[in-house]
């Protein structure tokens, strides 16, 4: 009973970045969303890759929508600086 218990909710970091990557370009069941959820509390690598390959889609449909992606490059430059600074 345990051995399913654990079966149930506790998933390879390889089904989570499955599913990770299913929860951004489809549904999942909800049986699918605990399991997920429930591994990214004891998992902060994989919470992580999931922070990063939704920041990585919205690019992906910034950029397919021609929505330039512009920076100020002096602002940028200024926060380096500062940050270096306070090292």
């Amino acid at each position: 009973m345990i051995t399913k218990i654990k079966h149930l909710f506790f998933l390879s970091c390889l089904k989570a970045s499955e599913l990770i990557e299913r929860d951004i370009h489809l549904k999942l069941n909800l049986k699918e969303k605990l399991q997920l959820k429930t591994h990214k509390l004891v998992c902060n690598k994989c919470k992580q890759y999931h922070k990063q390959s939704l920041l990585i889609e919205q690019c992906i449909r910034d950029l397919k929508s021609k929505k330039a992606l512009s920076l100020d490059f002096k602002k940028l430059e200024e926060r380096i600086i500062i940050k270096m600074r306070n090292v």
